[in-house]
């Protein structure tokens, strides 16, 4: 006896459907764009509680601040690599509808005798307007980027930001605001360093200093020393010089609650170096935090390396390996002169800032701890 077909039994299953991915409401969209002395970098984002969602972003190397140190100006070439990159980044504005943006450019464009033609030039050729920023500008974006990052226990915090033509630093005391407190007063700072009268309580900065080396002007002022190992230990001390005049430097600091954030492509280069990641991870840079032992470990084997190892190192490449150098100069140079042992990672910076400076004028973002 054949036995029952089960009723449904061979027949095509139903196909389960998944719903679409619902595309962001381009209202809600913002956009932030940094032209600095290396790279053009781009992030559009919608708010999301009290932070933000990517929902598209652009980063390219332009060399921008090419042969300024010799020249004064912005070569053509470097205007030109960089003119095809905003484009790039002004067809994705286009796409996504974006309404509600900031798109900055600086030290390099501040430094150049042709910066502000050159702004011309490109809202001539792309559409797209930028505003050369000034250094405390530049150093507050900072500090607000790296906010979810500070300590409820820090009460002094030191953020510095290495980028390829300057370096900002911003001391802040912390210890006026209640704990949990702390990171959204640091996020208060968007209106300005000079706080306005506020029912809350205050972050006050102490003193900010923006000095005028960064990655690549520092690398260019010491081209013509030959040896690797000499090049790096003046390019250190040479950093160490410019901040003399910064206030906190000169007095003995406590080191208890001292929290120092660094944020940039050297500090994250060195962290993924230090975890020995073969391809890079921004769940596991973010927020790690070195001591100054693992971070003079990295730098000593950059060293040991060499220019043709340090080429060969995934996580470096050719086009960073002098400017790593540069880099950690600065960041050893910083760890030598403040009371702490460790340094917090932040892969963060001006494009993070502009976003949520935006965002927190516009009262988009929940209130709550960052």
């Amino acid at each position: 006896m054949t036995p029952k077909r089960p009723k449904g039994a061979g027949a095509f299953p139903k196909p389960v459907e998944s719903p679409a991915p619902k595309p962001p409401d381009s209202a809600a969209l913002y956009a932030a764009l940094d032209l600095g002395t290396n790279s053009c970098r781009m992030l559009i984002a919608q708010p999301k509680g009290s932070q933000f969602h990517v929902v598209d972003s652009f980063s390219k190397s332009v060399q921008l601040g090419a042969g300024l140190e010799s020249t004064g100006k912005l070569s053509r070439a470097s205007m030109g690599r960089t003119i095809q990159a905003l484009r790039i980044c002004q067809q994705k504005l286009k796409r996504h509808k974006v309404k509600r943006m900031r798109l900055v450019a600086t030290e390099a464009c501040r430094r150049a005798g042709n910066g502000a033609g050159f702004m011309k030039q490109i809202q001539r050729e792309t559409g797209l307007k930028l505003d050369i920023i000034k250094p405390e500008e530049e150093a507050r974006l900072a500090v607000i980027s790296c906010a979810p990052l500070v300590s409820t226990k820090t009460e002094q915090l030191l953020v510095v930001d290495i980028g390829g033509g300057s370096t900002e630093l911003v001391w802040i005391d912390l210890s006026a605001v209640p704990m949990r407190e702390r990171p959204k007063a640091i996020m208060r700072l968007h209106a300005g360093f000079h706080t306005q009268d506020s029912p809350f309580a205050a972050a006050k900065v102490v003193d900010w200093i923006s000095v005028p080396l960064g990655v690549a002007t520092l690398r260019d002022q010491f081209n013509d020393v030959e040896d690797d190992s000499a090049r790096f230990a003046l390019m250190s001390w040479y950093f160490e010089e410019h901040l003399s005049e910064f206030a906190p430097y000169k007095d003995e600091q406590t080191r208890q609650g001292f929290q120092i954030v660094g944020t940039s492509g050297t500090v994250t280069t060195v962290a993924a170096s230090h975890l020995g990641l073969k391809r890079y991870d921004r769940n596991k840079v973010d927020g790690l935090r070195m001591t100054s032992d693992q971070i003079d470990k990295v730098i000593h084997t950059y060293l040991k390396l060499g220019p043709t190892g340090r080429r060969r190192d995934p996580r470096i490449g050719q086009d960073r390996q002098a400017l790593i150098m540069s880099g950690s100069a600065i960041l050893q140079a910083l760890l030598r002169c403040w009371p702490t042992d460790q340094l917090s990672v932040a892969d963060r910076g001006l494009r993070e800032g502009l976003l949520y400076a935006q965002m927190s004028a516009d009262g988009v973002l929940e209130d709550g701890v960052y």
